[in-house]
C-alpha cells in the first residue's frame, strides 16, 4: 500500500483568495474551515471520520527477503559476475564469511537451522552420518527458518537444490510427492547437477524436464523465481524466496549461450597453486605429487566451465533485481547472495574439490542489498552460516531459532556492531565414506582430508586432525597457507588455540558466542 500524503486543507484553500465578506460571513467561513481542518486531521490520523488511513498508522509491512544460494561458488568467480559486483556497489559485503563445514549437505543443514554440524548431527552427505534423512529425523525441517517465517505471515517459496538425498518423487506416505513444512510454494529437484534431464517437484506434482535449451535448470529457476516475485510482489503479504542453484557444481555444464565464451581463461595462479613443497603438510596431503601439464589443463578447462556456468546465475540475479525495481518493491526487499562452500582448483596440489580447512574452501562471498543497507560497505567481523537463519528471522522481526548457535547479522546491515561479537570461526569436518553416488567425490584420490576440527582467527588457522596431526598457519606473514608451522608453535599459544577450539566444538546455543571470543 502506497503512503497517502495529507496536505492541510488551508494549503488548497489559499490557492484562491476569497473576496471580502461581512463579519458574519467571515465568522461562518472560519467555522467551516475549522470543521474541514478537523475532519482532515481525523482522516490523516486514522480516525473514524476519515475514509483513508495513512500507511504510517498501519502496522508496517515486513520486508521481503530473497536468498540466492549457489553451490561450490568460490570467491575467484565473483570477478566474472557483473551483477554480483553491482550488488557489492549497491550493498554490503561480508569480507570474513566462513562455512562451518565445506560440504554441501552439512552446510545447508547449518544454514536452515543456525546450528553447527555437531548440533545438527548432519556430518556428511549420506546416511548414516548425514543427508536429507538424517536432517529430517533430527527435526531439521521443523527447526528451520521456513516454518517460522510462514507462521509469521510470510509467503514462502523454495526453488532448486534442497538437501543431498532428497528425491523430488518421494511421497513420504502421502498421495503426492512430499513438500516439507514451511513452504507455500515448492519447485525442487533431486539430481539437478547436469542441469538437464531432471524432475522438479512443483508443489506436489512431478514435472519432467528434458534436454532442450529452455530446460537448462538455472534458467528454469530464474523464470520461476521471477514469476513468483511478480505474483507475490503485489500482495500486502511479505514474501521470502530462496533460489538454491546447482551451479557451479560439477559436472560443469553451462547454458548453450555461454558454451563458447571465455576461451582463453585460466584458473587463478595464486602462490598456493601447485604448491612447490608439501613436505610440511599432514599425511593426507603430503602424498600428492605436483600437478602435471595434463592435470593443469583439466583444471583450466574446469575453471572456464565454472565461469560459464555462473553467467546464468548472474543473469538470474539481474532479472530478479530488475523485476523488483519494475514493481517498485526493491526498497522493501533484501537480496542476499552467497554460497554453501568454496572450491579449490589447483591450490596445494589439489585438482578439484573442497572439504579442507584452507581459505579457498571455507571463505565464501556473502553480499546483501536492501532497505537501510549502505552502498559499497564492507564488514570485517567474522560471520558464519550459523548466522543466516537468525538473520532471516531477525529481518522479519522474529527472535533467533531455538537452539541457534549463530547470531543475527541485522545490526551490521544497519551500520552497527553488536557487542561481544565472535573473534574466530569454527570449521569441523567428518571425512565421508567413499561413494560413487556422492556428487562431492573428490577429483583426485585420495583427495579428501581426514576428519578434523579447526579454528580460523584474524591471524591464524589451527587444525587438529582425528589422527593426531596438526596444522598451523601464521596468516599475517603467510596468507596463502604454505608454511605449516605447527611444530614451531609455542606451547602456550597451541594450548590457547586448542582450548578455544574444543570449547567451540562442544558449544550449543548461547554458549557458542562466548566460545568464539578470545579468552
Amino acid at each position: 500500500m502506497r503512503e497517502q500524503r495529507c496536505e492541510p486543507p488551508s494549503a488548497t484553500l489559499r490557492t484562491r483568495r476569497p473576496r471580502a465578506r461581512p463579519a458574519r460571513g467571515r465568522a461562518a467561513l472560519a467555522l467551516l474551515l475549522t470543521a474541514v481542518l478537523a475532519a482532515a486531521l481525523a482522516a490523516c490520523s486514522g480516525g473514524s471520520g476519515g475514509r483513508h488511513r495513512v500507511a504510517a498508522t498501519q502496522p508496517a509491512k515486513k520486508p521481503n527477503i530473497i536468498f540466492v544460494l549457489t553451490d561450490d561458488l568460490s570467491w575467484n568467480l565473483i570477478a566474472h559476475m557483473p551483477q554480483v559486483q553491482k550488488m557489492q556497489r549497491d550493498g554490503l559485503t561480508f569480507d570474513k564469511f566462513f562455512m562451518a563445514d565445506s560440504l554441501c549437505c552439512t552446510s545447508r543443514a547449518t544454514i536452515f537451522t543456525g546450528r553447527y554440524p555437531h548440533n545438527t548431527k548432519v556430518r556428511t552427505n549420506f546416511p548414516p552420518l548425514g543427508g536429507y534423512k538424517v536432517f529430517q529425523q533430527n527435526g531439521g525441517e521443523q527447526n528451520s527458518f521456513g516454518p517460522a517465517l510462514q507462521n509469521a505471515g510470510y509467503r514462502t517459496a523454495f526453488l532448486g537444490k534442497y538437501m543431498n538425498g532428497y528425491l523430488p518423487g518421494d511421497k513420504q506416505g502421502g498421495p503426492r510427492p512430499f513438500v516439507p513444512p514451511g513452504w507455500s510454494e515448492w519447485y525442487v529437484a533431486g539430481n539437478g547437477y547436469p542441469e538437464y534431464d531432471y524432475n522438479l517437484n512443483e508443489n506436489g506434482r512431478l514435472i519432467n524436464y528434458g534436454h532442450r535449451p529452455q530446460d537448462y535448470l538455472t534458467d528454469v529457476l530464474a523464470d520461476k523465481g521471477t514469476d513468483f516475485v511478480q505474483r507475490a510482489g503485489g500482495s500486502a503479504k511479505p514474501f521470502f524466496m530462496e533460489i538454491s542453484t546447482f551451479a557451479p557444481h560439477g559436472p560443469f555444464v553451462s547454458a548453450p549461450r555461454y558454451a563458447d565464451k571465455f576461451t582463453g581463461l585460466k584458473a587463478p595462479r595464486s602462490p598456493a597453486f601447485n604448491e612447490k613443497d608439501v613436505r610440511d603438510k599432514p599425511s593426507w596431503l603430503r602424498k600428492h605429487p605436483k600437478l602435471g601439464k595434463r592435470a593443469i589443463a583439466r583444471i583450466d578447462e574446469g575453471f572456464r566451465d565454472r565461469v560459464r556456468m555462473v553467467q546464468s546465475v548472474d543473469d538470474m540475479i539481474g532479472r530478479i533485481r530488475g523485476e523488483l525495481a519494475t514493481l517498485g518493491i526493491d526498497r522493501d526487499t533484501y537480496v542476499v547472495f552467497g554460497s554453501d562452500n568454496g572450491f579449490h582448483m589447483g591450490e596445494h596440489r589439489l585438482a578439484g574439490g573442497k572439504m579442507t580447512a584452507f581459505d579457498v574452501d571455507i571463505h565464501v562471498p556473502y553480499i546483501v542489498t536492501g532497505p537501510g543497507v549502505g552502498a559499497g560497505r564492507h564488514v570485517g567481523a567474522f560471520a558464519q552460516n550459523t548466522d543466516l537463519a537468525p538473520t532471516f528471522l531477525g529481518l522479519a522481526g522474529l527472535p533467533a531459532p531455538a537452539g541457534a548457535d549463530g547470531r543475527s547479522l541485522v545490526p551490521f546491515l544497519r551500520g552497527e556492531t553488536p557487542g561481544g561479537w565472535r573473534q574466530a570461526a569454527l570449521i569441523e569436518h567428518v571425512k565421508p565414506a567413499p561413494s560413487r553416488d556422492d556428487p562431492d567425490l573428490q577429483d583426485s584420490a585420495p583427495g579428501a582430508p581426514t576428519t578434523y576440527n579447526a579454528i580460523r582467527t584474524n591471524d591464524a588457522l589451527y587444525v587438529e586432525y582425528a589422527d593426531g596431526e596438526r596444522e598451523y598457519y601464521d596468516l599475517a606473514r603467510d596468507p596463502n597457507e604454505l608454511d605449516n608451522a605447527a611444530k614451531r608453535l609455542p606451547e602456550e599459544r597451541r594450548r590457547q588455540l586448542s582450548e578455544q577450539l574444543n570449547a567451540l566444538v562442544r558449544c550449543s546455543g548461547e554458549s557458542c558466542a562466548s566460545a568464539g571470543r578470545a579468552q
